[in-house]
């Protein structure tokens, strides 16, 4: 098995703002025009980007959220735990990984506006994932709250947002 340290090296990961390592992959060479998006997005984006993202026991993808919509798919690790929070305050949870008899899925869409967050379920392991985002994924569209912000929107979640905030 592959040690964390390797999987970095190999993949050329970086560290992600929100927690864990990613590198993108893709980045479509197509634009979408500004005048083809809602109001909401400034500027053009790509038709489609996609990463590579690496989580482990210890870096945890703190909630957050953006505009467009997530498809996450399962490659190698421990399954992981995503966290989605809707605009109306409703959490689920979801399990992303290839044991079906446990109710895991190898993809899953977090739908654009949701606050989500994933963390490996297997203590001492790691999770390699990757994230394609469409339209194309912008820093201008990803917002990260801190906690004091997320628990004042969700009071009802306070536990869930203390555990899957980084302050």
């Amino acid at each position: 098995m592959n040690s964390i340290k390797t999987i970095i090296e190999q993949l050329d990961l970086q560290p992600h703002p929100e927690g864990g390592y990613f590198k993108e992959t893709y980045r479509s060479a197509g634009v979408i025009k500004p005048d083809s998006l809602n109001a909401s997005y400034n500027g053009e984006r790509s038709y489609s980007t996609c990463i590579y993202f690496l989580l482990t026991s210890e870096s945890f993808s703190a909630l957050h959220r953006i505009k467009q919509d997530e498809i996450w798919h399962f490659y190698a690790g421990s399954p992981i735990r995503l966290h989605m929070i809707s605009e109306s305050g409703e959490h689920t949870e979801h399990s992303i990984g290839n044991d079906f008899s446990k109710g895991h899925v190898p993809q899953f869409v977090v739908p654009g506006g949701n606050w989500f967050a994933a963390e490996v379920i297997e203590k001492e392991a790691y999770a390699l994932v990757g994230c394609t985002v469409s339209p194309g994924f912008s820093f201008e569209d990803f917002e990260l709250k801190p906690r004091k912000d997320l628990t004042e929107l969700f009071p009802h979640l306070e536990s869930i947002v203390a555990r899957l905030t980084h302050h």
